[in-house]
Order: structure tokens, then sequence, then C-alpha cells
């Protein structure tokens, strides 16, 4: 951190999280002040949440105050580790991507993050690269559950028209699947959504849900969803 500029910090503790980790707000409060007056910075107020969880970064006055303050005086937010601020990847780069357009910083102690220099940008670039590979995996991880799920006619999600649930395993309905033959010929011959559910209306045939009218979008639906299963 350099000097001349001034400095918002921002301390959180829940009640488990000051039993596991012996970080009181007090604690987190004088090493803020410390590492402040170390770099010549102007600690102009520190702001705190007392027994709110780091799941959510929304959902915390403290915090909100703290970026808020910071943004407006184009400050550095000084924190004492990440897990203070948010427990999430996700929130974490959102903030210190607020902050960066606005013309402040963001500076944690624990990891030694100093968005105002060139070290501490690449840690935030590397640390959304990671974030980034994470959600991948999981998104392949996900896929590769629901396909053998599927593969295995087992439910993934609601109960599609024409099948049932029994036990957790998808059983055909045979009047329903009759339906969705219907409704294949009438896409094959070029038919669009709209036009098949107006038919499908004027058939007299009932819903999912037993309702008697038919719409282009719950059409499309069934249409996709029994793609899916068949993939």
């Amino acid at each position: 951190m350099k000097g001349t500029r001034k400095a918002i910090g921002y301390v959180r503790v829940s009640t488990a999280g000051q039993a596991a980790e012996g970080v009181s707000l007090e604690a987190q409060r004088a090493r803020i002040e410390a590492a402040a007056a170390a770099a010549g910075l102007e600690l102009v107020a520190i702001h705190a949440d007392e027994g709110l969880s780091g799941k959510r970064a929304d959902n915390r006055p403290g915090l909100v105050a703290a970026l808020d303050a910071a943004c407006r005086a184009k400050a550095v937010l000084v924190v004492y580790s990440l897990s203070r601020m948010s427990r999430s990847v996700t929130d974490t780069l959102a903030i210190v991507g607020r902050l960066d357009k606005a013309g402040a910083g963001f500076v944690s102690l624990t990891e030694s993050i100093d968005t105002t220099t060139a070290a501490g940008r690449m840690m935030v670039t590397m640390l959304a690269a990671f974030a980034a590979f994470e959600r991948e995996l999981t998104a392949e991880r996900t896929a590769t559950v629901l396909h053998h799920k599927r593969a295995n006619g087992e439910r993934t999600g609601g109960i599609p028209f024409g099948w049932a649930d029994e036990g957790g395993r998808l059983v055909a309905i045979p009047e329903e699947q009759a339906v969705l033959e219907r409704i294949a010929a009438c896409r094959s011959a070029g038919l669009s959504y709209r036009e098949i559910a107006v038919e499908l209306t004027a058939a007299g045939i009932l819903t999912k849900k037993g309702k008697a009218v038919w719409t282009h979008t719950a059409v499309a639906s069934i249409v996709k969803r029994a793609a899916a299963l068949a993939a």
C-alpha cells in the first residue's frame, strides 16, 4: 500500500467464526489500524458487521457502507482477510471489480493482496481464473451425472410429459407417449410450436397439469425435454 490515500476498514465476525478462528472484531481493527499507519494511509473509518454470515455480501449493512464510502472517496478498502469480507469467490471478485471501477483499491492483510500494486492485481486475476476453472469443472461434473441418470431412466428434475415417477425412476405413460409422437410428427411436418399448441387444444388433449389450453412455450419445453432424455 502506498501512502497519501485514504483507507476504509471493514471487519466482520460470526459467533461460530470467532470461536473457531479466535480473530475478534477488536483484533481485526488493531491489524487494520497498524497496517494503515505503516503504509501512511489515513484511516477514515472502520465499518463492522457482528454476528452475520459471510456467505453473501449483499445482506451486510457494514460491508455495504464500507464499499460505498471507499468508492466515494476513491479510498483503499482494507480487510483482515478475504473470509472476513466474503466466503464467496464470486462476491469477492464483484467487490474488487466495483472498487476498481470507482478508482478505489482493495487490501486483504492475511492473503497479502493489494490491488494498488501490480502484484496484487495479478493475484486477483489468478483468483478469477481459478474461480472460472472451478465453475467449469462443476458444470462438467453436473453434466456427467445428469447424463448417467438419464441413461438409467432416473429423474433429473420435474416429471416430464409422457412419464410418471415410480420410486425415483421414470416410467412411460402410453397415452402421453402417443401425444409426444404426435408432437414429433407435427414438428417433422414443419409446424411451429404455436401451431402445434393450437392443434393439441383443438383435439381436446390435456396438458400435464390438466389444462385444456396448450401454449407454444409448453410445447417447446416438451420438445426440448424429450430431446434431452433421448441424448
